[in-house]
This record gives structure tokens, C-alpha cells and sequence, in this order.
């Protein structure tokens, strides 16, 4: 029988005659037996096997090293070391594939998070890694389940479009034409012929698309890719990444904040009660403030505070910052930081900003100087959300695509929401990556995403 070797690792009870698979961790070898250390992956602890000379395929253990895939079979019984419960008695041993000792990159010893970027391919095999990426799992399942025991409906939205939600003009380009061969012949682009008739990009968000099914089946939500052609090389900045975008018919400003404090808390809940051991190394190895921090988010209502009363806090602080703090120009991280772990000790949600540095779509408040927009900031990422009341008026809808200098034809559908049955409704977008930053400790994006996509690196 087959088994996982976290299964086997949880066992209650000795087993007969199991099979396990994985990769060599660790092998120390004696007269006439050897010790293996092996994980499969779906454990941060490995498993202990014991390996006797005269069983089938002990013949091969010379080639057995660190990085190569094994098949063992035999027994689960009591471990006498310490720190493990069990252990294998293996009756064969089956070498699957080979590892170069002298190449192998991922010897027993501590690697730079900059090394192992460079070998993405090979890194969910380290403890820190693979425990990530275990914690990403369950979350994303976690995000799913959350928001079905709430109502919501999970929708699909489209990767390719021919609008710009952000209005920033940040979006990468998409054509089935051969640009290559036009260029040679000295031939003009004409996005007319292309595959849509004209010019698709890549989404940066699937917000519009979701307004429109909020407004037939109420509460909604996406969970997917987006993407952004913005040249930031920072650590909280990818070109792809992805986005948890709820979307609620019928519900205001406040309905939108209290909806983000509840998923980011029961996110961070989820996590520390199914990925307890993964939870663990990340406590003790990348940040050792991170389990009081999350307690104190977990414990704590986060803070709501407009605007201006922000930017005042800051003016007043008589701290230095590299950017400059004024009415009418956006937070920038060191602020953000700033406002929710110097400040006030936990997340901050920032609302009613200038309606001159956000979207068109935000709905305007009756000063017709700010909006109904909101971020959340958070210890150690800085922004984690962005959202809004939608404007669901249409006039004032109108006037703002013009206003921000987009063409109201590109967006005569999202018009429409307005004239016929419009209703308030509100949304924001939350960076599932930056989520995983806080929940961790991490401090470099790149981290949290296996083959991160930035500026001149397309690799993996």
C-alpha cells in the first residue's frame, strides 16, 4: 500500500508492508546498512529509513545521494531516536532517478534566498519552500471555502480585455500579428486586423467584470491572475500575480471594510490551525516576531482612519521620509509602514481619498472632493487592499471617464450597469501574494510566488 509520508509520519499504529516515494534528503552510510532521510513533499518533517545490505536494490545504494527519487518498500514501525515517532524498515529499495553529487545545488546546508531564486525549479524541494508552498495551498483553499460558506458565487472573469480597470495605462499588450514581419516590410501596425479587431491586453484586474455579475447574482467573487506592466523592481512588486476580488450587491463603504478585516483575519486563523508545523519554521528561522504579530492582528479591530487625519499624523510626526507627505498625493510604502507599525501597532484602513489620484469607477462623496475608496494597510507589506463603493450613479459615472481622459465607448457596457436597475454595490482587490507575506514573514515577494515574473526575468 502506498502511502504519503506525512500519512505515515501521523500514523497511529505500526504498519505492514507500505511504499513510500520521494526524494533523498540526507544519506549516511555504514557497513553493511544506511540511513535515509526522505520527503515527498506533502510533510516539513522527513522520514527516517533504515536500508540493510542483502535487500533487493541495496545494490544501487552507492548511487542513492542526496536529490534523487526513490521508491522504498517495507514496514512502519516505532522509531527508538529521538525527535521522530516512526521510522521505515525497508524490505526493497527501488532508485527511480539519479542525482549528480557534484551538481546537485541543493546540498545539506543553509542557501540565500537570492541563490535559490535562481534555481525556482528546484527550491519548493528545500524545508523553507516547500513549506510555503504548502501554506499557499491551504490558503487558496481556504479563500474558496470562505467566501462559499458566506453566500458568495465564484466567477470566472477574462485574462484578456480591451479595457483599462486602473485607467493607468500599466498593461502588457497582446496581438496575434506577426510584428516582426510587418516591421521588415515597413508596414504600419493596424490592430484592425488583429485577432479582436483591435488592441487586447492582458487583465489588471477582473473588478469591471465582476460588477457586472454582482449585479445579477449579488455577491460574488474572483480569485485568479492579473498582471501589470509596471517597471518596479522592489520586493513587493511582481508583473504577475494574483488577486482575491470580492464584489457585494447592495452594500456600501462600511460593509467593504469590515468584509476585508474578516477575510484577512480568518485567513491568517486558517493557516495557523491546518499548517501548525509550517507555521513553526517560519516563526522560529524567518521571523521571530512574526507569531505575536499575528496574534495582535488576529486579537485587534483594525484601525479606520479618513485620509486627512492620516496625512495629518504623518506631517506631525517629525519623522523623515523619503517622499514628501501632502493633501492630494497618494501613501507611498514608507508612510503606509509607518501609519500601521509605528503608529498605531496594527492594520490601518486608510478611506476617503482625493478622488483625483484614484479611479474613475470610486464612487464620489457629496464634498465632491474625495471618494468612497479605501486601502488596508498591514505590519510589514504596507498595502494589502485596495477597494471602493462603486459609483452607481450615472451621470456622475460618466463625467468621471471623461474626466480622467477614457473613452466612454470603451466602456458603454459598465455604463449600462447604471441605466438599468443600478444599485450601490462595492469590492476591492486584495494581493493574495502580499498575503502571504504577512502570514509568513517574508519580505521579498519573489518568495511567496514560485517563478515570479519581473523586469527582464522570464525564466522557469
Amino acid at each position: 500500500m502506498r502511502i504519503r509520508i506525512k500519512q505515515a509520519l501521523n500514523s497511529d499504529e505500526p504498519k505492514k508492508n507500505i511504499q513510500v516515494m520521494g526524494w533523498v534528503r540526507t544519506k549516511r552510510q555504514s557497513k553493511g546498512f544506511c540511513f535515509l532521510e526522505i520527503n515527498d513533499g506533502s510533510n516539513l518533517k522527513n522520514l527516517q529509513v533504515i536500508v540493510d545490505e542483502g535487500i533487493p536494490g541495496y545494490e544501487n545504494v552507492d548511487e542513492v545521494n542526496t536529490g534523487a527519487s526513490v521508491s522504498i518498500s517495507g514496514d512502519l514501525v516505532p522509531s527508538p531516536g529521538k525527535g521522530q515517532t516512526w521510522e521505515l524498515k525497508a524490505s526493497e529499495i527501488l532508485l527511480i532517478g539519479v542525482a549528480d553529487p557534484e551538481t546537485y545545488p541543493l546540498q545539506k546546508k543553509r542557501h540565500s534566498d537570492e541563490f535559490l531564486r535562481s534555481i525556482a525549479h528546484l527550491r519548493p524541494r528545500t524545508n523553507k519552500y516547500g513549506a510555503l508552498n504548502r501554506i499557499r495551498s491551504e490558503m487558496s483553499f481556504a479563500v474558496h471555502r470562505y467566501f462559499h460558506d458566506l453566500g458568495f458565487n465564484y466567477i470566472h472573469t477574462p485574462i484578456l480585455t480591451g479595457s483599462d480597470c486602473e485607467g493607468a495605462g500599466e498593461m502588457f499588450q497582446v496581438t496575434a500579428l506577426d510584428l516582426d514581419s510587418l516591421a521588415a516590410n515597413g508596414k504600419k501596425v493596424n490592430f484592425e486586423q488583429d485577432f479582436f479587431g483591435k488592441k487586447a491586453h492582458l487583465t489588471v484586474s477582473g473588478q469591471l467584470s465582476a460588477e457586472n455579475m454582482a449585479c445579477a447574482l449579488g455577491d460574488v467573487y474572483t480569485f485568479g491572475p492579473t498582471f501589470r506592466a509596471e517597471n518596479s523592481n522592489t520586493p513587493k512588486h511582481v508583473a504577475e500575480f494574483w488577486m482575491i476580488e470580492p464584489e457585494m450587491a447592495f452594500a456600501d463603504l462600511t460593509d467593504n471594510m469590515a468584509l476585508a478585516q474578516d477575510l484577512i483575519k480568518k485567513m491568517i486563523i486558517h493557516v495557523r490551525r491546518e499548517c501548525p508545523d509550517d507555521m513553526d519554521l517560519f516563526y522560529r528561522f524567518v521571523d521571530k516576531e512574526l507569531e505575536a504579530r499575528l496574534d495582535n492582528i488576529i486579537d485587534n479591530d483594525f484601525v479606520r482612519l479618513p485620509y486627512t487625519e492620516a496625512i495629518s499624523i504623518l506631517q506631525k510626526t517629525g519623522q523623515k521620509f523619503e517622499f514628501p507627505v501632502e493633501y492630494g498625493l497618494d501613501l507611498q510604502t514608507e508612510h503606509e509602514r509607518f501609519l500601521c507599525e509605528k503608529h498605531f501597532n496594527r492594520p490601518v484602513i486608510i478611506y476617503n481619498y482625493p478622488k483625483g489620484i484614484k479611479p474613475f469607477y470610486m464612487r464620489v462623496n457629496d464634498d465632491n472632493e474625495t471618494v468612497a475608496a479605501m486601502d488596508v494597510l498591514v505590519p510589514g507589506v504596507g498595502e494589502l487592499v485596495g477597494g471602493s463603493q462603486r459609483e452607481e450613479r450615472l451621470n456622475v459615472l460618466v463625467d468621471r471617464i471623461v474626466e480622467t481622459g477614457l473613452s466612454r465607448d470603451d466602456y458603454w457596457w459598465y455604463i449600462d450597469l447604471r441605466r438599468f436597475g443600478t444599485v450601490p454595490h462595492s469590492g476591492f482587490g486584495l494581493g493574495f501574494e502580499r498575503l502571504l507575506m504577512l502570514t509568513t514573514g517574508v519580505t521579498n515577494i519573489r518568495d511567496v510566488i514560485m517563478f515570479p515574473r519581473t523586469p527582464k526575468v522570464l525564466e522557469f
